[in-house]
């Protein structure tokens, strides 16, 4: 099998992956929403959904179009980030239990979640999805999809995501 069918492959477990996050999210979404749960910067949500999806596709589309050549020295310490990335964003999962979920979505009176790796940084999903849009691409060398979509996901989240976690999270601590 060639290495564009390789990182086909590993693209599609990515999906599938994701797939299987937004399946729990819903999950926690609908029980945080029964236990007085109150959503914010809704707003943003399908920008995110749409740069996540264009992601996934830019991966493949970069590789076919570009003929971008399989590097082993760079694909396989881009797939060891990767792989780290999955591996924190599950924790994080864990960490936060019921209360994870793909949109900003606040319990009112509950204390701020200080466990795994909450303990050491403020926003451990986030660098989670920051590294694995950087080190996917890079798996097979698709150089212009991690910087673009770098670039993208840090004005996201920078400039939209961040900040309205912040202040619900500021809100609900009143």
């Amino acid at each position: 099998m060639s290495s564009e069918a390789w990182f086909a492959v590993l693209v599609a477990l990515v999906v599938a992956a994701r797939v299987a996050e937004l399946a729990v999210a819903r999950r926690h979404l609908r029980w945080a929403v029964d236990r007085g749960g109150v959503e914010h910067g809704a707003g943003h949500y399908p920008v995110m959904v749409l740069l996540h999806t264009a992601f996934l596709v830019a991966c493949l589309v970069e590789v076919v179009l570009l003929d971008r050549p399989f590097l082993p020295w760079l694909a396989w310490p881009a797939l060891a980030v990767l792989l780290a990335a999955h591996a924190l964003r599950w924790w994080c999962v864990a960490a936060l239990g019921r209360r994870w979920t793909t949109r900003v979505v606040v319990l009112p009176g509950e204390p701020l979640v200080t466990r795994g790796p909450y303990r050491w940084l403020r926003h451990p999903n986030y660098l989670a999805v920051a590294l694995e849009i950087l080190a996917l691409p890079l798996v097979h060398t698709a150089w212009l999809t991690a910087v673009v979509f770098t670039a993208l996901n840090a004005a996201l989240l920078l400039g939209v995501r961040i900040p309205v976690e912040e202040r619900a999270l500021a809100q609900a601590s009143r």
